[in-house]
């Protein structure tokens, strides 16, 4: 099982996000590294918003990393929520 983390962005995002890319990079690299994040990304035309897919049953992981995203802390994201996915193809499914 996985957690979806979703946001929604602000219209100016892909302008206003170059100020905190890489603090929000750091955070993203440092979740990688614990084992925690497996995938993310914003979505394209439009740039809307991002899904951020962290291992695990519980969404507690990506509440906390919403909770410390520069992009959320500054206002970049509007609104954001988790939901728990239940996989069950492909490498690391709970299948």
């Amino acid at each position: 099982m996985h957690t979806i983390l979703l946001y929604d962005f602000v219209e100016d995002y892909l302008t206003r996000r170059v100020a905190y890319r890489s603090e929000h990079l750091a955070l993203a690299d440092a979740s990688v590294a614990r084992g925690e994040l497996a995938l993310a990304g914003a979505l394209a035309d439009p740039a809307d918003g991002a899904v951020l897919v962290f291992r695990g049953t519980s969404p507690e992981t990506a509440e906390a990393f919403a909770k410390a995203d520069p992009y959320v802390i500054h206002g970049l994201v509007t609104a954001w929520r988790t939901r728990r996915w239940n996989t069950v193809v492909g490498e690391g499914s709970s299948r």
